[in-house]
């Protein structure tokens, strides 16, 4: 049997998702991978965070509560001593910028949370190829496992081709 992967849906798959169809194609392209995505999060053990509901609550009050519609179903996890902890060491380590706290407890929340997978279209400060190093060393140096980061359409494609005979 196999197990169901543990993903992070970060704030920007909820916005994506439930944002009007544009017309610029790789806005597009995200918007359908998101919603795909959020389609497919039976497949897996799908969880927000405290931080996601904050972020999602905000702005426009009918956009609002259609994100938070989307993600009622999942399982919330918190904001600990211990990711608050983590997340300011990468601050100190200048992995992700003093201003982007938020970035950095998403980071910090999925690893002390023992999660597989982040998925997310946030491209600044989480999927980013030239600090994820730096991030995945401190995580790792700090004893926890680092998850994966992952945009909606890799994951959907890496998870199609492993239920393929």
């Amino acid at each position: 049997m196999t197990t169901r992967k543990k993903i992070y849906i970060e704030t920007t798959i909820i916005s994506y998702a439930t944002s009007r169809v544009s017309r610029d194609v790789i806005v597009a392209s995200r918007q359908l991978a998101s919603r795909i995505l959020l389609d497919k999060c039976s497949d897996f053990e799908a969880y927000i965070s405290v931080l996601v509901l904050a972020e999602i609550e905000s702005g426009d009050t009918k956009r609002a509560t259609m994100r938070c519609e989307v993600v009622s179903h999942f399982p919330v996890l918190q904001v600990t001593e211990q990711a608050e902890h983590l997340a300011d060491r990468l601050i100190h380590a200048k992995a992700v910028p003093e201003r982007f706290k938020e970035d950095a407890l998403h980071l910090a929340i999925a690893a002390v949370n023992g999660i597989d997978v982040i998925v997310t279209l946030n491209f600044a400060h989480i999927n980013n190829p030239f600090t994820l190093g730096k991030i995945r060393g401190l995580v790792e140096s700090c004893g926890y496992r680092f998850p994966e980061v992952s945009s909606p359409d890799a994951l959907i494609a890496k998870h199609m081709t492993s239920e393929s005979p």
